[in-house]
């Protein structure tokens, strides 16, 4: 099987949980990279995984819900780059439905899930996630985060 040296992305899901006009974020503290900011449930996909499982796994082990992968309403794909040279590329959902109410799940990596609304976020939300979001509700479905700074 050939392997591609210059293939460099990493990849992520993320998750928009809406209860209402809210949306569920968790606040990011024992982890490697943005303690302190809130962030929505995500992760990285596994090797041999597809976004929609990630999304699923992530959903469960992040905010407790389950989802099943045909309730996942797909949102966004962002191309990301950043400042340290990662590129990275994330897709956001919506599940439609799910079982269970989110809660922090991990809180040995966050300190508390809480309920944001989307037009009045604190100045502590990763500057990527907020601008994904934006996107979304300007009814964008692709775009690139990053890559003006290169």
């Amino acid at each position: 099987m050939k392997t591609y040296d210059t293939a460099t992305p990493y990849t992520a899901s993320y998750l928009v949980i809406r209860d209402a006009n809210k949306i569920a974020f968790v606040l990011r503290s024992n982890t490697s990279w943005m303690n302190g900011y809130y962030g929505l449930p995500s992760g990285k996909v596994e090797k041999a995984e597809s976004f929609t499982k990630a999304a699923v796994r992530e959903a469960k082990e992040e905010s407790g819900i389950d989802i099943r992968p045909g309730d996942l309403n797909y949102l966004l794909t962002m191309h990301r780059m950043e400042d340290n040279g990662m590129e990275w590329v994330d897709v956001f959902f919506e599940p439609k439905k799910y079982k269970g109410k989110p809660y922090n799940a991990e809180p040995h990596v966050h300190s508390e899930l809480v309920w944001l609304e989307p037009d009045n976020l604190p100045k502590n939300v990763i500057p990527s996630v907020k601008f994904a979001l934006g996107e979304i509700s300007k009814g964008h479905s692709f775009c690139e985060y990053g890559w003006s700074k290169r």
